[in-house]
């Protein structure tokens, strides 16, 4: 399987990853920061949170970790969480600030 194809369903995949508290998935969110598909199957994940304190922070790590892993074509993931930039509403698709009533 082509980098591109394993991208776009890694993808596919975080937008079934949901923040306990937010009905908008991670992807939507603005949450995930850099995908990058390397040799070998290794995929690079930085994401963020909606808050450096987040109680959910491990579950939604373990989801993406799970179902990340999951997908044919990946061998390895290497999952980063970082808080630089700081997460913010205008990271956030359209679809999400309509279903969060943004806009």
């Amino acid at each position: 399987m082509e980098k591109y194809q394993i991208e776009e369903k890694i993808v596919e995949m975080l937008k079934t990853v949901y923040d306990p508290e937010i009905p908008v998935n991670l992807y939507d969110l603005g949450l995930i920061y850099r995908i990058d598909v390397l040799d070998a199957g290794v995929v690079e994940i930085d994401m963020t949170l909606t808050a450096p304190n987040c109680p959910a922070a491990d579950f939604m790590m373990e989801d993406v970790r799970q179902k990340v892993e999951s997908i044919e074509g990946v061998n390895e993931l290497k999952l980063q969480l970082v808080f630089e930039p700081e997460w913010s509403q205008e990271l956030m698709t359209e679809e999400a600030k309509l279903e969060l009533g943004l806009l």
